[in-house]
């Protein structure tokens, strides 16, 4: 069963988000904050579906704490509702400019409050839905390069901040080609399916997470892993498919189903490289491949 929706009521009055919290709370899970500071805060720690958002308060009025929620990635898409006594045409029009999505006058109207939010709601879980469709890859259920970019440009400025560990594990399925010469393309992608589950099983921490790269090549990555870690890794890796034991007549090294990885660890900085990061791990790959295959290669990035 789905959870319902969680709606972050943000107003310095307490009597107004009572008032509010009563109108939705038998359809949402309500969530509330009493300045945009703190509004901030929670946004950050808990996904939400919709904040509702006070104008006059003190500390950072609500226009700027809107503005500084669309100026977060992992926050911009939150769709925000204005709820004020404001009334003026330039304060719903300053309003909207500062990245809200609607404009609710106080005292709130229960039954326009609760379809303007439900119509939000669900326009945010429909473009949800499409953004997932977009980022996962449909033969493997795992996700793709889109998303492994996205995630990578939120994880890295993260861990900039730190100077924290990062590696990155690229796999190739060893003489791919040939297994789909000799035992046909259904086959291979039941070679393929059978293998990101596999992979994917090795990403046993929560932040860590495994994408399709692009047709038999596969990437692991592993925040807050220096290289030690990641090699430990890569190599159970390989031991996982090795183990699967799927026949492979055709390899070179082998009678099953293996890989080669090419592992990059490096420290997060202030100005990423992730092209350059994935050009040392392809150069891991590419030297595991040359030495015989069915093995991990790694070193870290400068």
């Amino acid at each position: 069963m789905n959870s319902k929706p969680v709606i972050m009521v943000v107003d310095d009055e307490i009597a107004n988000i009572e008032t509010i919290g009563a109108i939705l709370e038998d359809e949402y899970d309500i969530v509330f904050a009493r300045s945009g500071e703190q509004a901030i805060e929670m946004a950050v720690k808990n996904p939400l579906d919709l904040i509702l958002l006070d104008i006059i308060m003190p500390g950072l009025d609500g226009y700027e704490t809107c503005r500084r929620l669309k100026q977060d990635p992992q926050l911009a898409d939150v769709p925000v509702i204005f709820t004020t006594g404001l009334h003026a045409l330039e304060d719903e029009v300053q309003g909207l400019s500062a990245g809200a999505i609607d404009y609710v006058i106080k005292p709130v109207q229960p039954v326009s409050l609760r379809q303007r939010v439900g119509n939000h709601v669900e326009l945010k879980r429909v473009r949800d839905r499409l953004v997932n469709l977009t980022m996962i890859d449909p033969l493997t259920s795992l996700g793709n390069r889109r998303m492994l970019e996205c995630q990578l440009d939120e994880i890295v400025p993260r861990l900039a901040k730190t100077r924290e560990w990062l590696s990155l594990a690229l796999v190739d399925i060893d003489f791919f080609k040939q297994f789909n010469d000799i035992y046909g393309h259904p086959a291979g992608d039941s070679c393929l399916r059978k293998v990101a589950a596999a992979l994917n099983d090795t990403m046993r921490r929560g932040s860590d997470f495994c994408t399709r790269y692009g047709g038999e090549e596969f990437a692991g990555v592993l925040p807050a892993t220096d290289l030690d870690g990641a090699m430990r890794i890569a190599e159970e890796m390989r031991k996982t498919i090795e183990a699967l034991t799927i026949p492979h007549s055709g390899s070179g090294v082998g009678n099953v189903v293996t890989i080669s990885v090419g592992v990059t660890s490096f420290r997060c900085g202030p100005e990423p490289s992730t092209a350059l990061y994935f050009e040392k791990a392809d150069t891991m790959l590419y030297t595991s491949k040359k030495n015989g295959r069915n093995q991990v290669t790694g070193g870290a990035a400068d």
